[in-house]
């Protein structure tokens, strides 16, 4: 893996084509407590861009600028919870989204593992350790660390296809575009912390 780690914002001479695969990490999950710590980007050629962010300001211009970028698809794994950190600690709403996890509810009817460990085993052929998601990211990082967010990203192209394959396969690309197109809607439900299913009796 090619690991590129870079502090507060991307290099300007980092360009990316038209899909992109990312990743965050968090100091946990509660959006009015932690924080954003890492953003992770892979191109899809075994490589990983790991930007760690300023806690003081968050000012990242060209990260912020790919990320609102429309004519780029932005693959995420539950995508819901990175956007949301986004949302607030980056200001922005990010354009152009694609969710394996959402592709994989709608496509793998034939399995209740969602998770993305599940998904990279299935369709990589890797069994990869999910040991250091609890770690502490919002410090000085560790190899491992480093090792572990890569591997968030890299294997979400072929996710991605092997996913939209399927879709495709069993009539369910269309279901799949109009459930993703909520998933801003759903995200602003979360920042007014409406968190129950709101279609619920």
């Amino acid at each position: 893996m090619d690991i590129k780690l870079h502090k507060e914002d991307l290099p300007d001479q980092i360009q990316f084509r038209d899909k992109i695969a990312i990743d965050c990490e968090f100091t946990g999950l509660n959006v009015e407590r932690d924080r954003l710590c890492l953003v992770q980007i892979s191109s899809g050629n075994n490589d990983a861009h790991i930007i760690q962010l300023n806690k003081e300001n968050y000012n990242a211009p060209n990260l912020k600028n790919i990320l609102i970028n429309k004519n780029i698809n932005k693959i995420f794994h539950f995508a819901r919870a990175d956007l949301l950190f986004i949302k607030k600690y980056l200001n922005i709403n990010v354009d152009n989204v694609s969710c394996t996890k959402i592709m994989s509810k709608i496509a793998r009817s034939y399995s209740d593992k969602h998770g993305l460990k599940d998904l990279i085993k299935e369709f990589i052929g890797v069994d990869v350790s999910k040991q250091l998601q609890t770690s502490d990211f919002g410090g000085n990082l560790s190899e491992k660390q480093l090792q572990y967010c890569a591997k968030d990203v890299i294997y979400l192209h072929k996710i991605y296809e092997s996913l939209n394959e399927i879709l495709v396969r069993e009539k369910r690309i269309n279901l799949y575009n109009k459930t993703i197109k909520f998933l801003e809607t759903r995200v602003e439900l979360d920042f007014a912390s409406f968190k129950e299913d709101i279609w619920s009796h």
